[in-house]
Formats: structure tokens, C-alpha cells, sequence
């Protein structure tokens, strides 16, 4: 059965929104990454990467924001200190000493981490009937799947 979020338990909002705070650590979390990526990438795949990497910071700044705002339309706290959001997260920080090919293999594994956590908010959202939240959580995933692939073509070959 569809619901919307006045529909939602307590209980299943609260599930939903810890599932969806997972979700908005990691994002935070790979956006920083991504944009240290972007400052720091060299070589002879500077550019591409470079324009890459800005693509993802810029499209995950702004999934932070929908992840964060359906929270608030659950009615739940969205979680918003850095340092809560480094301790949640399965995603780690890098300080960017890397060379371009390390940079692309962390990156890729980051976005395979989120697709995962955002394809587990969205199963328990589908579980509950939160068809909203689920469907965030497919175009979520579809988007990190989609720059997973696009960094593992670089690594190809």
C-alpha cells in the first residue's frame, strides 16, 4: 500500500529517516572527496578528470539537499554535523595525495558504498509503503551507478 509520510508509523518514519541520514552522511562525505579529487587531480588525465570530478561534487551537493529535505518531510531530525556524518559513514575521507588512477579507484568504490546504502534506504522505504522516498532512492542510485561506471571505463583497458 502507498503512503504518504502523514500516513507513516513513528517507527517507520524513524526507520526510514536513520536509512536516509546514512544516506545524506555518505553524500557529504564523497562531495568532499569529489571536490578534493577536483582540486588535486594531475596527469595526463587532468582534464577529463578534473571535469569529472566536478560533476560529481555539484550533482551530490544538490542530492544532499533532496535526501535531507525528504528527513524533514518525514517529520524526522536530519542529521547535519560534519563530524557526525564522518562518524557514520562508511565512506572515508582521502587528504588527495593520490596519483589519478588511485583517485578513480576510490572515487568508483565510493559511488558502489552509495548506491548500496541509498538501494537499502529504498528497500525499506518500499517495505513500509514510502513510495516517495523509494523512488529518491532509485534515482539516487541510478546516478551513482551511472559515475561508478563512467570511472570504471577509465580504469579499463
Amino acid at each position: 500500500m502507498n503512503q504518504t509520510a502523514a500516513a507513516l508509523t513513528t517507527d517507520a518514519k524513524t526507520a526510514i529517516a536513520d536509512a536516509l541520514n546514512q544516506c545524506v552522511a555518505e553524500t557529504a562525505v564523497t562531495t568532499m572527496l569529489a571536490q578534493n579529487f577536483h582540486w588535486n587531480v594531475k596527469g595526463m588525465g587532468f582534464g577529463p578528470l578534473h571535469d569529472l570530478f566536478q560533476k560529481i561534487y555539484e550533482d551530490h551537493f544538490v542530492a544532499q539537499d533532496d535526501l535531507a529535505e525528504r528527513i524533514r518531510a518525514l517529520d524526522v531530525h536530519a542529521e547535519g554535523m560534519l563530524a557526525g556524518m564522518l562518524k557514520r559513514s562508511k565512506i572515508n575521507e582521502h587528504d588527495g595525495h593520490a596519483n589519478d588512477k588511485e583517485m578513480i579507484r576510490i572515487m568508483m568504490e565510493a559511488q558502489e558504498t552509495l548506491a548500496s546504502t541509498i538501494a537499502g534506504a529504498g528497500q525499506l522505504a518500499a517495505d513500509h509503503g514510502d513510495t516517495l522516498t523509494e523512488d529518491l532512492c532509485i534515482a539516487r542510485g541510478t546516478e551513482h551507478e551511472k559515475f561508478a561506471w563512467f570511472l570504471r571505463a577509465h580504469l579499463a583497458g
